[in-house]
């Protein structure tokens, strides 16, 4: 049975209205992030959240568990429940829309976690491309090492080494995802601090989504049909 936390509400018999009222507080979306990637301790949340406060985290731990989008394990792990792996989609959604201040604004002095590389990427590579080829790009930010592999005609991110990269990418979010999506050349991207080993141009072969383009600002076409559902990274 959910129990909807009603401390604050729109008060609106409307279903973005009531969608609100269960995840539209501060913090309440980037903790889901966070849960998307797989259960979580409390410790590993708050690494995840910087600038978050622990009593914070704590009332809103409390707020979606209450809301029946996450619940407690016996081993004391956060997870999504059924109802809340279903944001994972308008999630998503929502960082497509965002494309345009993700690739116009720098990264800046805003911080960064590695893992986070995950979801946009995801956005970028979403569903199925039977064009696309197969290819392994290593990355290298923030002192992590992942993974891109592309194969029958899917996209998938991986923690770890590649064993033999076509191209490896070394330095800022920002330029890496600028790379990918296809918003920054090769040039400029090494401009801005991205070590590349490997023939850049291939990149394009990876084929970034038509709508994740035109979201970002993309006037250029193509002859390609995508198949928009959303995708998944794994770390």
């Amino acid at each position: 049975m959910l129990l909807l936390w009603t401390v604050k509400s729109y008060g609106q018999y409307c279903a973005l209205a009531r969608a609100l009222d269960v995840v539209g507080d501060r913090w309440s979306l980037l903790i889901e992030r966070e849960l998307l990637d797989g259960p979580a301790r409390y410790r590993r949340l708050l690494a995840g959240l910087p600038g978050i406060a622990t009593n914070l985290l704590a009332d809103r731990l409390r707020q979606l568990s209450a809301a029946g989008i996450i619940e407690r394990g016996g081993n004391a792990e956060y997870r999504l429940t059924p109802w809340g792996q279903e944001l994972r989609e308008p999630l998503y959604a929502l960082a497509r829309w965002a494309a345009p201040v993700v690739m116009r604004r720098p990264l800046g002095t805003d911080t960064f976690r590695s893992h986070w590389l995950a979801h946009p990427l995801a956005v970028i590579y979403a569903g199925s491309d039977p064009a696309r080829r197969p290819m392994t790009v290593e990355i290298r930010v923030d002192g992590a090492i992942m993974t891109l592999q592309s194969a029958d005609g899917h996209v998938e991110l991986r923690s770890g080494e590649a064993a033999k990269p076509e191209v490896t990418l070394a330095g800022p979010p920002d330029a890496i995802l600028g790379l990918l999506a296809g918003q920054l050349d090769a040039s400029t991207a090494t401009a801005v601090g991205l070590d590349i080993t490997g023939d850049a141009r291939r990149l394009a072969e990876l084929r970034p989504t038509t709508l994740f383009r035109a979201a970002a600002g993309d006037t250029s076409t193509s002859e390609r049909t995508d198949t928009h559902d959303v995708g998944r990274c794994t770390s």
